[in-house]
């Protein structure tokens, strides 16, 4: 992808040239580098240029990534989301040059769930083997996981990291199959894809219980096959913490002269 390409995407100009920097700083310096490479719509036909750069850059390892559609990701989908062609195209890009360039850097593939017949299993099962430590001490099952209204999430400064993964509501909330509905909880793909992801179910379908839209046997799976099928935008909606700061400041300053 170009300079000015990354710049749109992330919101300011500057961006590519401070993370190619930083890169080659940890390079530099020794530590381990791998590189988290977000595919979509402006930069998946340039997948293998990536890859080569993260060469170049001396990455050990990188992520070639779709975008998962949450939060800021979900409010842009229809500028972000590949066609079918150009993600089966991503695929098959990945996996020559993880032939041609195995031992030099380890390539990792998320592939677009928005294009199969059934989700992944997220978190290969909530609460099932990873968790998350958020900067406060909360503990999460997921890195998403807040986005869903109502789970209990239990912090690592009142209680012990055992007694969390094993008895907190939110890790018990959607763990092993007994909160299934249907069509989930008779489908032969339950302890396989466990339902899919929870926070994408609760995104698109408004309740976290419900089976993952991408899956092909789910009620709203038209959800998904509407979206991948959209025509594309043009323009990002953007976080604006700047200017919110700033009004945040002008609105301060008007109530200390008052």
């Amino acid at each position: 992808m170009n300079a000015a390409e990354a710049d749109r995407i992330a919101g300011y100009a500057g961006a590519h040239a401070k993370k190619r920097a930083l890169a080659r700083e940890l390079a530099r310096i020794g530590l381990p580098l791998t590189i988290n490479a977000v595919i979509h719509r402006a930069n998946i036909d340039a997948v293998e240029a990536l890859v080569r750069e993260a060469v170049s850059l001396g990455a050990r390892r990188i992520e070639v990534a779709h975008s998962q559609y949450y939060g800021w990701a979900l409010k842009n989908r229809s500028a972000l989301i590949p066609s079918a062609d150009q993600a089966a195209a991503a695929r098959t890009t990945v996996e020559g040059l993880r032939a041609e360039l195995q031992g030099i850097i380890i390539i990792d593939y998320v592939a677009p769930d928005y294009f199969g017949r059934f989700p992944k299993p997220c978190m290969n099962g909530w609460g099932r083997q990873s968790l998350n430590v958020t900067p406060s001490g909360r503990v999460l099952p997921c890195h998403a996981a807040e986005t869903i209204p109502g789970l209990t999430f239990w912090s690592v400064r009142d209680r012990a990291l055992a007694e969390i993964w094993a008895e907190s509501p939110a890790f018990n909330a959607f763990r092993g199959t007994d909160w299934m509905r249907e069509p989930c909880l008779s489908c032969p793909r339950k302890e396989l894809d466990f339902g899919g992801c929870r926070c994408q179910a609760f995104a698109l379908t408004g309740d976290a219980r419900n089976t993952d839209p991408v899956c092909v046997y789910s009620p709203a799976r038209a959800l998904v096959t509407a979206a991948s099928a959209g025509a594309p935008a043009d323009e990002f909606a953007y976080r604006r913490y700047a200017a919110k700061n700033a009004k945040r400041a002008d609105d301060m300053a008007v109530a200390a002269e008052s």
